[in-house]
């Protein structure tokens, strides 16, 4: 976001827009993307676009863990690579107690 203000303040001063992008280090098809992609969200709105981004991929990601586990697929292996359900665990216990 600071690279496409700063493109906008050069390109305020006259430059064009292969000179721009020379200077801040990124290639025009970069500068086009973000401007389309960026051009009309505050920095706030465009922050927000970020962390549901993030979100949406976490999600996704959580979605083809369940999906695994519902093919019965119980030793899929997440992001940890630690095992969604152990053979120690107990689906009945707290803390390795048995439920009461």
């Amino acid at each position: 976001m600071r690279k496409l203000i700063a493109a906008d303040r050069l390109l305020a001063e006259g430059k064009d827009t292969a000179a721009v992008c020379r200077e801040l280090g990124v290639c025009e098809a970069t500068y086009h993307r973000w401007r389309n992609q960026f051009g009309g969200l505050k920095a706030e709105d465009a922050k927000r676009l970020k962390e549901l981004e993030r979100e949406n991929a976490k999600l996704k990601r959580l979605l083809a863990a369940l999906k695994e586990i519902a093919k019965g697929n119980f030793y899929a292996r997440n992001a940890g690579a630690q095992p969604f359900v152990s053979s120690s665990a107990c689906w009945g216990s707290v803390n390795g107690s048995p439920a009461a």
